[in-house]
């Protein structure tokens, strides 16, 4: 394995963590192709396969599974040594290496922006995935700092809150439901709902809403990005629980409205989490205190006039 490469290293422990070269290529801004070209580089350099392909799945050989706990522990080893040395350049010269669900994407670069403007030479990695994805990327070290609604259980992480995040649940102007006024959870589910993965937080608060009042959901589509809903939910194919952080351009051009539901909106709260006993680089206890002293007050600037009473408890 003399002549194997960081690169060829980091793509087989993406590919064999998810079992997929598709979702390894997504993972790390690759092709497919390209993704296949440096798997098999590296069975060359191996002299035997890493991978067993049976029909349309993938499964580590031996061989792979080996090269696994080999290549995670040298990957690890070196992502510590560029946390020590982020530690001695401190704020100004660190990787802020950060992951958010997608409901914060549409609030978090305008956050991001703020906290590099005070910091210039700080340099940003950011990835935006659904709340199982994020949790798994902590587990496996790939973020330093993870910001998510409802941070998960157990004593390995540590999670702190700094804002408030409604769900609440839109449909198109036109919609029968439209006009009604603290309508109960039965209404709501009776009617089609386009609902985000399994995995993501609406999909997790839609179910517990519905559940609690004891009703079931009727799912119409089931899509994997908030921009999708809001398209079919506009078209009248249904209505959706959303983010309230993922409507304001669509509210504020009249193409959806919040519906008034008597137990909603569903208010959760923002959380900046990272693994207990994880040595976090400067830069990202810098911008971990920076939400937890600004980061509401920021958020709600972005906030149109019309949907600010949903932050208010």
């Amino acid at each position: 394995m003399r002549h194997a490469t960081l690169r060829q290293l980091k793509v087989f422990v993406s590919a064999a963590t998810h079992l997929s070269f598709s979702r390894a290529a997504a993972e790390l801004h690759l092709t497919p192709p390209a993704v296949s070209m440096q798997i098999a580089q590296l069975e060359r350099e191996a002299g035997q396969p890493l991978f067993d392909r049976l029909g349309r799945r993938l499964h580590l050989t031996l061989a792979g599974t080996a090269l696994l706990r080999s290549s995670t522990a040298v990957l690890a080893q070196l992502r510590a040594a560029g946390e020590e040395l982020a530690t001695l350049r401190g704020v100004d010269g660190g990787l802020l290496n950060v992951g958010v669900i997608s409901a914060g994407d549409y609030f978090f670069p305008t956050l991001l922006a703020e906290f590099c403007a005070r910091h210039r030479a700080v340099q940003v990695a950011l990835g935006v995935c659904n709340r199982d994805e994020l949790i798994r990327r902590l587990d496996h070290n790939l973020v330093d700092l993870a910001v998510m609604s409802e941070p998960p259980e157990g004593p390995q992480f540590a999670a702190a809150r700094f804002a408030t995040h409604p769900i609440v649940v839109i449909a198109a102007p036109g919609h029968r439901l439209a006009r009604g006024r603290r309508l109960p959870l039965a209404a709501i589910a009776r009617e089609p709902l386009i609902a985000r993965e399994a995995g993501s937080l609406t999909r997790a608060v839609m179910e517990e809403t519905l559940r609690r009042a004891r009703q079931k959901a009727s799912i119409a589509i089931e899509a994997a990005g908030n921009e999708t809903i809001k398209q079919a939910v506009a078209a009248g194919f249904g209505i959706a629980f959303m983010s309230a952080h993922a409507i304001a351009q669509e509210v504020e051009l009249k193409r959806l409205v919040v519906l008034d539901v008597a137990e909603l909106p569903a208010r959760r709260r923002w959380y900046t989490v990272h693994r207990r006993g994880k040595h976090l680089p400067a830069v990202a206890q810098a911008f971990a205190a920076f939400l937890g002293a600004e980061g509401e007050a920021a958020i709600r600037r972005l906030v149109p006039p019309k949907l600010r009473p949903l932050w208010s408890d």
